[in-house]
């Protein structure tokens, strides 16, 4: 049986508070666990410029967010776990999409509207202050979820329109251009938790009512410790019911201690031993994980590296499927016309091989070698400039077969210089004849 492929999108928006951990992190990373399911998580830092327009902050946004999921017990090696803006497929799939997406839709999705209606009721403009990528938002997020084929999108109610809105845009494309979209639907879970801050309200950062997840032990205390609470004094019973500091608790405590609390509240319990109570079950819970939060902030580039290898990862779906979506909508090789015209008694001309130069999320460029079948022969290093690339494909292309050399040790060599290496199961002689065909063609 295919397993059902679920996509998580971060907002990289700070570090997480308690709600984030139990309401969002700590469910995501249970279902992550199961076997039937595939698993990807995303930082979408592309959605991010749309409001923040720090680039310290997005950046440092990013490293808290990344460290808090790995923290949290995320394993890279068990699910796909990358960064939006690594995946260069994903901007053009938006556009690809842009050109199917109704606009009228676009104009009734909730954020965007209720912008406008604000700017109308305050008398402004009903563009006023908007831009054009809060208006686009929804289309970027159908691209981040059709391009992985997911069939599930956990999402709160107020998310359930851009699913909706992602399943209008898939299937118009599927209409005009043939089948290639998944149409995904909206998991929402009734049971996830919604916390309640400092004040009794749901814990957001609007409301500036949160406990930050990996705050220092001292500071969770002080924050616990201001949670407010009724005037009842110790030996007067208590009521769970609307109690934030019971709520708090229950998520944090097992089962048998949430109900050895519930009935501390009927017994009377002070609201002082109540509170240092809290405290100490959530920071049983936190601890572990606020010390590898703390390590990895230390190491930014260890999450780097995770990142770039999930990009790495990622791309062996992306790549394939966006020259699939090209093809479709007819961005093609010139050279592949059907029913092209010949000369009667024309030969046609052989297939060459070919070089594929691109620049990789490194920031660095590289090429590959292809034979005529399209088998990859050579994998380039990567070079800070593209002139260099260029020139040493141009030398390649001309003649200089005398100076490859293969070292199983280091790789593939020109003279003295090392190119990269060969791909499994490729010989140095299959790296030689593809290059003559460029001498042949040129001859």
């Amino acid at each position: 049986m295919k397993k059902q492929r679920i996509l998580t999108g971060i907002t990289t928006s700070g570090t997480p508070h308690l709600g984030n951990y139990a309401g969002a992190i700590r469910p995501a990373i249970e279902a992550s666990r199961l076997s039937d399911v595939e698993s990807f998580y995303f930082l979408a830092d592309y959605h991010a410029l749309v409001k923040v327009q720090d680039p310290a902050r997005v950046q440092r946004s990013t490293l808290e967010i990344a460290a808090s999921w790995l923290a949290a017990g995320l394993d890279p090696n068990t699910v796909w776990f990358y960064r939006q803006s690594d995946i260069p497929e994903i901007p053009e799939l938006t556009w690809l999409l842009t050109c199917v997406a109704g606009k009228g839709l676009l104009n009734r999705a909730h954020a965007y509207k209720a912008a406008v209606d604000k700017n109308v009721a305050d008398g402004e403009d009903p563009d006023a202050g908007i831009n054009a990528g809060l208006f686009m938002y929804p289309v970027l997020m159908a691209a981040d979820i059709l391009m992985f084929g997911a069939n599930k999108v956990p999402v709160g109610r107020d998310q359930v329109q851009h699913i909706e809105m992602a399943r209008d845009f898939a299937a118009r494309f599927n209409h005009i251009y043939g089948e290639h979209f998944v149409l995904p639907t909206a998991a929402i879970d009734e049971s996830v938790a919604t916390l309640p801050g400092l004040d009794g309200r749901k814990m957001s950062k609007s409301y500036d009512n949160t406990i930050p997840l990996f705050a220092p032990p001292a500071e969770l205390k002080k924050l616990i410790f201001s949670i407010v609470t009724d005037s009842r004094a110790p030996g007067e019973a208590k009521a769970t019911e609307g109690s934030a500091l019971f709520q708090l608790y229950q998520a944090f405590a097992s089962a048998q201690e949430a109900e050895g609390m519930r009935a501390a509240f009927a017994d009377g319990i002070g609201w002082g031993d109540a509170k240092q109570a809290l405290f100490e079950v959530v920071d049983r819970q936190v601890a572990p994980m606020r010390d590898k939060y703390q390590s990895l902030i230390d190491q930014p580039i260890e999450i780097e590296a995770v990142l770039r290898e999930g990009a790495i990862k990622a791309r062996t779906i992306t790549a394939p499927f966006i020259a699939e979506l090209r093809q479709a909508v007819g961005l093609r090789d010139l050279s592949e016309m059907p029913g092209s015209s010949r000369r009667a008694g024309a030969q046609q001309s052989p297939r060459l091989a070919s070089f594929k130069q691109y620049r990789d999320s490194d920031g660095k460029f590289y090429f590959k070698l292809l034979d005529a079948e399209g088998r990859q022969l050579v994998q380039s290093l990567g070079h800070t400039s593209a002139r260099d690339v260029g020139v040493l494909i141009a030398r390649l292309k001309h003649g200089v077969a005398e100076e490859l050399r293969h070292e199983a040790s280091s790789g593939l060599h020109l003279g003295s210089e090392l190119l990269g290496a060969l791909m499994d199961d490729v010989e140095l002689s299959d790296v030689i004849e593809a290059l003559a065909s460029f001498a042949e063609a040129a001859s």
